[in-house]
């Protein structure tokens, strides 16, 4: 469900018993629109996830361990100036909005107590993270000028202002009597409508689902509407559960068929099926088994949309340029053509008047002895025509084989492209993903990374590691670096696998002693070459041969090797593969 402004009350009560009067030990940056707060509170360490994306915007505390850039954010390091070593106060859900504060106590260039407010405002599209001073803002995790909002801006130095409340009620400040008018002040179709929808409407912060709740535990029922209850009574009963909400609290996560966190509540919801609801022991844990794989899922695939867009325009930028220089070979054909005219002049230029715009001569390389017509320019003599033609064949003729040797290094940048879009299929971390875009700036197709200095290096991916049939370890390259890595890592009498003339990873089992390996661990194995393959399974030829055999030869793009003494398995699709790495 959302994270409504109902939810986000449990959650801001909940974050505020864990964690007031805690220290902020470390602040980090994961990703352009999440925070994470390391924080010393309750006599343990805790982490505080602020998350301000579009989709998944949320707050609460994790267990789950994150990837930070070589280099903090600007933000990031405005947050560690401003917030570390300061304390938290509270944590308060703003009038029953989806808008969260966190207020800190920090200290000045002075030494003077300062108070400090980060606030998270889940709005979707608008979902944002600010921090303010004074009722000014400090810097916000995504600027907002006038030329994107008319209305509301968040930029350093301005006044900051929340964001409008609806005209709707506050659920936990309503009165029975304003809950009663709420019921009775619609228009004449009102007794038509269901009791969910009106809540809905009137009430601030209650998405669809929590309002389906509520009316559902008011009466009873499952869709109930105003003409099936008796208005003052129904007034009452809601009164009274909002007022009870506060001790309600047993949130549980909502499994589907194939027990995937499908939903989370912050009380069990009797409208839902209650079967498939299990208990949690916080909300905070409920949230992050809910969100986290779904968030890192969406920032795995909008990584890949945008690499594959960069793929796509620089296979079409190389597939035209491979077009021109096949045309410059083409034109190979033509310099054979100027040369022998230009010996044709050569030879018989006492036949050619001077002054004339074309010669018809003997062609001496004709058996038949047929004549040739050579055009010619008439402010040249003919000794200078065919000096002319002499130079357009060399000229040619050195094109040609320029353009052959650069049409290598474009097939060979075309192969690159492609086996980097086979490698996007199996990109499961940030650092695949950065593996990658590495090959593509070896290989001279993107612009490289600014160095990091001395800073802390990049986390190195990792391969694939399966157990086989036997017991032996097998490696299986996700991509060009990985596969340059495990190869290099391999020794002499291990067996190196990979599919067929398509591109793919390179397989290796790791043997132990001088034992042979089995051939079921030969097959298994060709199994995992076929399936993390651009065939992905289906039919594929796998070759194998002694690590020995392999070789990289000098100047080749990563994960480009030879080898010989190769043996060929036809590998038809993956039945009895155990696709799951360790």
């Amino acid at each position: 469900m959302p994270l409504d402004g109902l939810t986000l009350g449990y959650v801001a009560r909940e974050l505020d018993e864990a964690l007031k009067g805690g220290r902020v030990e470390r602040v980090t940056q994961p990703e352009k629109d999440i925070i994470l707060l390391a924080m010393r509170a309750g006599g343990k360490n805790q982490k505080l996830l602020l998350c301000a994306s579009p989709a998944f915007a949320r707050a609460h505390l994790t267990e789950q361990n994150f990837s930070n850039p070589i280099e903090a954010p600007l933000f990031a390091m405005l947050l560690r100036k401003h917030l570390t070593y300061s304390r938290l106060d509270s944590v308060e859900c703003i009038k029953g909005d989806r808008v969260l504060c966190f207020s800190f106590e920090s200290r000045n260039e002075m030494g003077d107590p300062v108070q400090k407010q980060l606030y998270l405002e889940i709005m979707g599209h608008h979902s944002n993270l600010t921090l303010v001073c004074g009722g000014r803002i400090i810097d916000a995790a995504r600027r907002v000028g006038y030329d994107m909002s008319r209305v509301r801006q968040a930029l350093p130095g301005l006044d900051y202002v929340l964001p409008p409340l609806q005209d709707k009620i506050d659920p936990r400040e309503a009165s029975e009597e304003e809950l009663h008018a709420l019921l009775t002040s619609k228009d004449e179709n009102a007794t038509d409508k269901r009791l969910d929808r009106v809540l809905s409407d009137g009430l601030r912060g209650l998405s669809a689902a929590a309002a389906k709740e509520i009316a559902c535990r008011v009466t009873g029922m499952e869709a109930p509407r105003l003409c099936d209850t008796e208005t003052a009574e129904c007034a009452r009963r809601l009164h009274s559960f909002l007022q009870s909400m506060d001790h309600l609290l047993q949130p549980c996560v909502q499994y589907d068929d194939t027990d995937t966190p499908a939903d989370f509540y912050p009380f069990p919801y009797l409208s839902r099926d209650t079967g498939m609801q299990k208990p949690v022991r916080s909300l905070s844990a409920a949230i992050d088994r809910f969100y986290s794989g779904r968030d890192r899922q969406d920032r795995l695939r909008q990584k890949s949309l945008s690499l594959r867009r960069t793929l796509k325009n620089l296979k079409e930028k190389e597939e035209r340029k491979l077009a021109l220089q096949q045309e410059e070979i083409d034109n190979a054909a033509q310099a054979e053509k100027y040369r022998i005219w230009g010996e044709l002049l050569n030879a018989q230029l006492y036949l050619v008047p001077r002054g004339v715009s074309v010669a018809a001569l003997p062609d001496l390389y004709d058996e038949n002895c047929g004549t040739v017509e050579i055009p010619l320019e008439v402010s040249l003599t003919p000794a200078q025509n065919a000096q002319k033609y002499f130079k357009r064949y060399r000229k040619a003729r050195n094109a040609a084989h320029l353009a052959a040797e650069q049409a290598e290094k474009t097939r060979r940048s075309l192969l690159v492209l492609e086996t980097a879009e086979d490698d996007l299929d199996r990109c499961e971390t940030d650092s695949d993903f950065a593996d990658i875009r590495d090959t593509l700036a070896a290989a001279g197709l993107v612009k490289a990374a600014p160095a990091a200095g001395k800073k802390k290096k990049r986390e190195e991916s990792r391969p694939l590691t399966f157990t086989s049939p036997s017991g032996l370890q097998i490696r299986v390259g996700k991509n060009s670096a990985q596969n340059e890595r495990i190869t290099s890592a391999a020794r002499p009498g291990d067996i190196w696998l990979h599919a067929k003339d398509i591109p793919g990873s390179h397989v290796v089992i790791r043997r132990e002693g001088n034992a042979p390996v089995p051939e079921e661990d030969i097959l298994y194995a060709a199994r995992l070459a076929s399936y993390y393959s651009k065939g992905k399974g289906r039919s594929v030829t796998v070759d194998y041969t002694d690590r020995k055999y392999v070789k990289k030869p000098a100047g080749t793009p990563e994960g480009f090797v030879t080898y010989t003494g190769q043996r060929s398995l036809l590998v038809d699709g993956i039945s009895g593969l155990e696709s799951k790495a360790e």
